[in-house]
């Protein structure tokens, strides 16, 4: 309340504490006071009544019958008309903006302001996409300033000094792998002196999972926007357990990724050549929808739907059967293996869109530990960021809360594109692995995602959202004018480097990324 008052006062409001000062007040101004006269207190008269009146039907009903009622106010009043049985609809009213004066004025500016169409050519370019899976191949072959000395990592720009111990140890074990050294102490000099450069992944088409550590000879997938013409890469899913992405770097993790370079990506490639014009990711992806997965932390259909597409043509290759056993069992292993995919495909599909540089839609979400950052259309290339929040979720056993490393990686590309958390209703089955409860809370989440999107995308229609669409378009101006912000689903990496996953669940971003992001377009714009 003295917030309000606050807020109220600074912009020339004056307040009144009760209803009979407001009156004199509002008197005073017009020149008037307000005068009371004397009251002569008079005996109550008592009289009984012949016949009592008739009681109406309607009243009858309301009086025998549960209330129905709706609540525009205060949650508590919702929650004791529950407790005590009632029916109740809760009206979630919000001033715009939390109450800022500034950022109401900023809304207001944009509202009013001609860019709609803009907005909606960035989601029509986005239903239009068509990607398609084309290739594996070492990562220095499409992004040339691999060929120097150079890891690419997830999230915004970040310092060396400033990564989570994760990230540094993800950055340790690529060293190893590149063989720039053959030992830990010598690798951590290297990265801490200046010898190798860093550059996030997304200022290169590409992204990376969690830590997002991507060097020269990593195979990544190559996928193509056809309606568009552009191409996106990614490294691939190397499985569970003790891995590159969460910040392991011992012998095993090493020489995994060597075979993952010298078979699986060459194996992987051979199939992808046998198909005329690629693999087409949004027929797979509109399968697995309706088998259950929402694309970040669950993938199973997804993953063996590509395995179906791959596999009769791995037996098929001129190869030893041994590299076909090898793949074949990695592949039926992995059941995150699609995430991969589906983010090379979304951010295909997100830089195909941002080609209009003009409105509010966001088209891109990543974590690099330290800061969370968004990019909107009309922004371009230039990051809005914040302070980056620690999941909330369920733990592995032994570990906890305390364990927790900071939010990392550039899967949140799929949340951008209105899959992962922003489509939780898709995947009943993964509610309780990411601790949001159960199914009705799952609906809520979307329901309420929903609110922050344009529209919905068509060619995703979910069954257990009764066939509508996944969320279309992220509108950072009701985001801010809401104050709700995405959900993300996500794996929880323990934060000393090694451990691995020791949980998953979900995380918001900072809404002061939107903030930014919608002060900045408006300034752009002439406020």
């Amino acid at each position: 309340m003295s917030e309000q008052i606050s807020i109220l006062e600074e912009i020339g409001v004056i307040v009144c504490e009760n209803n009979v000062q407001a009156l004199q007040t509002a008197l005073a101004v017009v020149g008037s006071e307000l005068t009371f006269s004397s009251k002569e207190v008079v005996a109550k008269q008592a009289s009984t009544l012949e016949e009592l009146p008739a009681v109406s039907s309607s009243l009858a009903e309301l009086i025998a019958e549960t209330p129905k009622i709706i609540n525009i106010g205060l949650q508590s009043f919702t929650d004791s008309i529950i407790d005590n049985k009632g029916e109740v609809v809760h009206f979630e009213w919000r001033p715009s903006a939390g109450g800022n004066v500034e950022l109401q004025k900023v809304l207001y500016f944009l509202n009013q302001y001609e860019f709609e169409d803009a907005n909606q050519a960035v989601i029509d370019k986005v239903i239009q996409s068509a990607p398609f899976l084309l290739d594996v191949v070492p990562a220095k072959s499409v992004i040339p300033d691999l060929n120097k000395k150079m890891l690419l990592h997830a999230g915004p720009p970040i310092k060396w000094e400033d990564m989570t111990d994760p990230m540094q140890g993800s950055c340790v074990g690529a060293v190893l792998f590149e063989e720039w050294a053959d030992n830990e102490e010598d690798a951590r000099k290297m990265l801490s002196n200046g010898e190798v450069e860093f550059s996030p992944c997304h200022h290169h088409n590409a992204v990376g999972p969690m830590g997002g550590i991507t060097s020269a000879n990593m195979p990544v997938f190559v996928v193509e926007n056809k309606t568009e013409g552009n191409t996106a890469y990614c490294t691939m899913n190397e499985g569970i357990g003790a891995v590159l992405r969460f910040g392991a770097y011992s012998e095993e993790v090493v020489n995994r990724l060597r075979w993952m370079r010298d078979t699986l990506g060459p194996v992987l490639s051979k199939a992808l050549q046998e198909m005329e014009d690629g693999l087409n990711v949004n027929v797979l992806v509109a399968k697995a929808i309706a088998m259950g997965d929402e694309f970040h932390q669950r993938n199973i259909a997804a993953s063996l739907a590509f395995y179906k597409e791959v596999g009769p043509i791995i037996t098929t290759l001129d190869i030893s059967e041994k590299e076909k056993q090898e793949v074949s069992t990695f592949l039926a292993d992995t059941d995150q293996f699609f995430l991969n995919i589906m983010m090379t495909s979304t951010k295909a599909v997100m830089d195909g869109a941002r080609t209009i540089e003009e409105g509010t839609i966001v088209t891109a979400m990543c974590r690099n530990g330290k800061d969370f950052g968004i990019r909107i259309s009309g922004m371009g290339d230039e990051w809005f960021t914040g302070p980056v929040n620690t999941p909330q979720g369920l733990y592995f056993a032994g570990y906890s809360g305390e364990d927790a490393n900071t939010d990392i990686g550039d899967s949140a590309i799929t949340e951008t594109f209105g899959v992962g958390g922003m489509a939780m209703i898709a995947a009943p089955a993964v509610t309780r692995f990411v601790g949001s409860g159960g199914f009705y809370d799952a609906l809520n989440t979307s329901n309420e995602m929903s609110e922050i999107c344009m529209s919905q995308n068509p060619n995703f229609p979910v069954p257990t959202w009764d066939f509508r669409g996944i969320c279309l378009g992220i509108d950072a101006r009701l985001v801010v004018e809401k104050g709700i912000t995405p959900v993300i689903n996500t794996g929880i990496a323990h934060k000393k480097a090694g451990i691995g996953q020791i949980g998953a669940g979900t995380v918001n971003p900072p809404i002061s990324c939107f903030e930014k992001a919608i002060e900045a377009y408006a300034k752009k714009l002439g406020m």
